[in-house]
Order: structure tokens, then sequence, then C-alpha cells
């Protein structure tokens, strides 16, 4: 892992799977304004746990990132203050912060990576500030959070400089290189995959997946944190009482259409597990029937051979009790089921995940793939492992970095 040396807003290159992608410290204050981690063990480098009762409102402007939070720490006391985000401990210092009055009210220093054992935030005057790393206490990798913030990004690029660097290549190096990337893509979704199921289990690790999805992108973290203190057969029970559940959480409404509202989403999948309770070991057993295909077939072919139009119906039925379809049950089945399955049961599903609908992909990913004809007509519908490998292709440059 390396720190750019540039003046400006400070990035971190990290080594991940399968090559280095940066991860910049605006990504981190994200991260916080969110709740996207996990609140119930944040604690600070000495032991104390700290409570978020606000995160503080996000200063865009000099001094800290986050006035005004309020925090409750372990032995009950409530502080009101600021809070300050680094990617490493020791920048507060290269920053020069301790000599700054504008930073006199930070009550908690946040950092991406845990200091070393000896590390102490002071400031003005020699005041201990506490410390708390937030590595440890994220729902997944470091890549993944760097994939999810360059998708908000080019949801708003402008689409004719996606078109331009396609046409620079020919037809069949284009669709060789969307294939190499999608791949890559598959490969990182199974790794987080399996980590989950080590960490969780299997019937757990469906779940957050599901809740994870439902609430993307911008309320996953709630969610997950509901997926967490309640365990399917909660759920399926109807033991939950959504109003409460909804206003046990901070959620973000901004921009959120009506379909993907969270009210609305925890109600369907408590339909949905009342419906199908024990709906993680039906999945287990699709995976058995499930159809092997070779991504290099046409996907329109792929389709009529194997059925999938049929096999989109079935999933919702079988797994979904009915109540969960489009587009949604489309990002399940390829951001949270196929993957979860290869990496638990082993199943040979990579080329269904490749040929299948696209789901919510940023639509500036399928109208580039249209322009240039790799989606074209019956023969090359839409599908999700191009607009993936576009993805993957997208997040190697430079400029795509939000």
């Amino acid at each position: 892992m390396t720190r750019s040396a540039n003046p400006g807003p400070a990035v971190a290159e990290i080594q991940g799977l399968y090559g280095p992608f940066t991860f910049s410290e605006k990504l981190l204050q994200q991260i916080w304004a969110r709740g996207d981690f996990d609140r119930s063990r944040l604690a600070t480098t000495d032991g104390r746990r700290v409570g978020v009762l606000h995160p503080g409102r996000w200063n865009a402007l000099g001094g800290p990132d986050f006035k005004e939070a309020r925090l409750r720490f372990e032995d009950g006391e409530v502080v009101q203050g600021d809070v300050e985000l680094h990617l490493h401990a020791d920048d507060w210092a290269a920053h020069r912060h301790a000599a700054d009055p504008a930073y006199d009210r930070v009550r908690l220093h946040v950092v991406l990576f845990p200091p070393a054992a000896a590390h102490r935030t002071t400031a003005g005057e020699g005041r201990l500030i506490p410390v708390a790393a937030l590595l440890p206490l994220l729902h997944c990798d470091l890549e993944e959070y760097a994939a999810e913030a360059a998708v908000e990004h080019l949801a708003g690029r402008p689409i004719d400089r996606i078109i331009t660097a396609l046409r620079e290549l020919t037809e069949p190096e284009l669709r060789a290189e969307l294939r190499a990337h999608s791949e890559r893509r598959w490969r990182q979704k199974v790794h987080f995959a399996r980590l989950r199921v080590a960490r969780l289990g299997w019937t757990a690790a469906c779940q957050h997946a599901a809740l994870e999805i439902l609430g993307y992108r911008f309320n996953r973290a709630p969610m997950l944190r509901l997926a967490a203190k309640h365990p399917l057969a909660e759920w399926a029970g109807g033991r939950l009482d959504g109003e409460r559940l909804f206003a046990d959480e901070n959620w973000s409404l901004q921009g959120v259409r009506p379909a993907n509202h969270p009210r609305r989403r925890l109600r369907q999948y408590a339909a949905w597990a009342g419906q199908a309770p024990d709906w993680p070991a039906r999945l287990e057993r699709v995976a058995r029937q499930l159809p092997v295909i070779a991504c290099t077939m046409d996907t329109a072919a792929a389709r009529r051979e194997h059925r999938l139009t049929k096999w989109r119906e079935d999933m919702t039925g079988l797994v979904c009790g009915g109540v969960i379809g489009g587009t949604r049950l489309d990002n399940l089945v390829c951001d949270g089921w196929l993957p979860l399955l290869a990496a638990h049961t082993g199943a040979d599903v990579h080329g269904l995940w490749h040929h299948w609908f696209p789901g919510d992909l940023p639509p500036v990913l399928v109208r580039a793939l249209r322009d240039v004809g790799v989606f074209a007509g019956r023969k090359h519908p839409a599908s999700h492992g191009p607009a993936q490998g576009l993805l993957g292709r997208l997040l190697a440059l430079d400029d795509t970095r939000a």
C-alpha cells in the first residue's frame, strides 16, 4: 500500500485481489456519513465502545470533516463536538491540526487503518483525542467500496467519452477485453461471497446479501444492521413490526425513488420471508438444477436454449415466494445468489451470471454498449456480463475515480 505524494485530497493506493486500486479520504468520509460499517462494534484504540448518536454535519469547508457530532462513550458520557477523518492516524500530525484552533473541538479521530499501538492523537496543550479505526468494521472489502463509489461517479459521466474510448478497439478486441474484465469482476464477487459465508454461515449470509441489495445503494448500511439484529426466523415468523424497524434506523431518502423506499423494501422482505421462510435452503437446492452455460455463446442462443426467461420466473416463485421480481430480482441473482452459490456449493454458474439480464446497472453502461454494437438486436441483447466487463474496464482507468 502506498500513499499519494500529491497535494490535495488524500488517497491510498492499495494492492487488491486482482491489482492495485485507489481509496480516497472522501470515500472514507462518505462511509462515516452513511454509517456504512458495523456501528455496534465501534471502539477507540484503548478499548472503549463508542455509540454514534449523530455522525455530525459534513463540512465541505476548512476545518474538521464533521461538525457537531454526538457521541456516547462507554462510561455513558455523551459528548458533542467535531470528528476528523484520515486514512492514517499520523496524518493528523502531518497536517499540523494540533496547532490549528479550528480543530480544538475535535472529540474523535476516525481513521481507516488501525494505528500503531504507541500512537496518540493530541490536540492543543497536549489534550488526548480518542482514535477509532474503521477497517475492521467495514461490511465488505475495501475494493468493493471503491468499486461502488466508481459506479456512482459513472452515473454522471458523459456517455460520449466512454463511447469514444470503446471505438478505438475492433469488435473482436472489444468483446475479448470486456469478457476478461467481466471474468475478473465475477471472481471478485465470488471471493467476497466466500468471505461472507465463512463469517456468517449460509443462512445469515443469504439474508445479509438480500437486505443489502434491497437497500442498495443509499440504504445498505441500515439494512445490514437490521439483518444482523433480526435473524431470518424473526422475519419469517411475522414477529417484526415494519414501522418500528423503519423508526429504529437512520435512512437516506434523498434521491430514493418510491419503488426503493426502505419502508416498501422492508415490507417486501417481511412478505418474502413469510412466503418462503426457508428460502436460503431453497436457493441451495436450486443450484443443483441451474444450467451450465459457456460465456462464449451468443446471449440470445444461451437464453433460448437454457430457457433463462423461464428460470427468471421460477426464481421469483421458488426462492422469493412470488414477492420480488423485475430488475431487483436480477440484482439479487447476479450480485447475491449466483456468487454465493459458486462460493458455497462450487456450482458452475459463471456463464449463467454472464448471460443473465442486466438489472439495475448504471444505464450509461447499457447505452454505451448499445451504441458500439456489443448489445445489438435479438442476437446480442443487453446482459449482465458485458455490462460488468465495461464497468471493470472503466474502473481500471484513473479518470473514473471519485
